[in-house]
């Protein structure tokens, strides 16, 4: 008999979802069973798959240990979780019991596009597990998540969710554009007036690659950016501009493609930048776009700035005064 407590993070959910989750090894049909044998309990009581676990519940297993253990699969050991969830130096900007906030670099993934990836969440996660915050045994019903996306090459502010109420509270301050998203990017050309841009934005899975027209078209997104000068510069005989750009909606390559969609490509943008690389992106041997998720603005007036990246500084002393 093996006895469990609902936490926050396993509250509201239906109890045969939960059970899923702490014996993903078992097949959906013996949970059944065994609720229907009485074999399975919540606060000693006959329970049915969906009915919703509440915080402070306990839901009682009369199982042995063995089939416990082996329906919940071999727990991963301290090197295989170390593995798997390597620890980093993180450059954290906020952080509280159920939300957490970086400045990641340009160069690593938001999220795993392939299973052998290392992303920011699985960096995440490692700190949460060496800090404490986090045990081994949580993982089999709940995983911490980043709750936003910024593209590899991208650097700046990543919202993570520690626990459930913390992502859900951040998916829908996203979802409901509550927070307001600065960006910074150097631009080639010379922009000088503050402008709204719209458009709809349509996405090519296959090259992994965005359009921007003008009209709405089948499957197709609106979108508005917005982006105001900040500084001109002027290198070699070539013009480039410092934006501050907000993200009004927030769609895959919204701002490098809007920008491009008008002449205007974050330098070093490989993707959206045309095919003959800027003078000064060689020049500087960028490795991707100076694209910089900058400030995060809270409803309540909570303000989060992450520092410009040391390339994107360096790239501004080399063509500033």
């Amino acid at each position: 008999m093996q006895q469990f407590e609902i936490g926050a993070n396993e509250a509201g959910q239906r109890l045969d979802k939960y059970l899923k989750k702490l014996l993903k090894e078992a097949p959906s049909s013996f949970f059944y069973k065994m609720m229907r044998k009485k074999n399975i309990v919540v606060n000693g009581k006959k329970a049915e798959g969906a009915q919703k676990l509440a915080l402070g519940d306990e839901v009682t297993l009369f199982l042995s240990d063995d089939t416990i253990a082996g329906f919940r699969g071999e727990a991963p050991g301290k090197e295989a979780l170390k593995q798997k969830y390597p620890t980093a130096r993180l450059s954290i900007l906020y952080e509280d019991k159920d939300i957490l906030v970086i400045n990641k670099p340009a160069g690593m993934l938001s999220q795993k596009a392939r299973p052998e990836d290392v992303s920011a969440n699985e960096y995440i996660i490692g700190y949460l597990l060496s800090s404490g915050q986090l045990k081994a045994e949580d993982l089999a019903t709940f995983t911490p998540s980043v709750c936003n996306r910024i593209d590899r090459n991208t650097s700046g502010i990543l919202i993570a969710g520690k626990s459930l109420a913390g992502l859900k509270r951040m998916g829908e301050a996203l979802r409901n554009r509550d927070l307001l998203k600065y960006y910074q990017c150097l631009v080639t050309g010379n922009l000088a007036d503050a402008r709204e841009l719209e458009g709809w934005l349509t996405k090519d899975v296959g090259t992994n690659q965005v359009r921007i027209g003008r009209e709405r078209t089948a499957g197709s997104s609106y979108i508005r950016t917005g982006y105001r000068p900040l500084s001109h510069y002027t290198w070699q005989g070539r013009e480039y501009t410092l934006l501050k750009v907000q993200l009004i909606t927030g769609k895959s390559h919204q701002i490098r493609a809007h920008l491009a969609s008008i002449g205007h490509p974050v330098l070093g943008d490989r993707k959206y930048g045309g095919r003959k690389a800027d003078p000064l992106a060689e020049h500087l041997h960028l490795p991707g776009q100076l694209l910089h998720a900058w400030r995060l603005v809270w409803p309540e007036g909570k303000t989060l700035t992450a520092p410009l990246p040391e390339r994107f500084q360096k790239a501004l002393q080399e063509i500033g005064p």
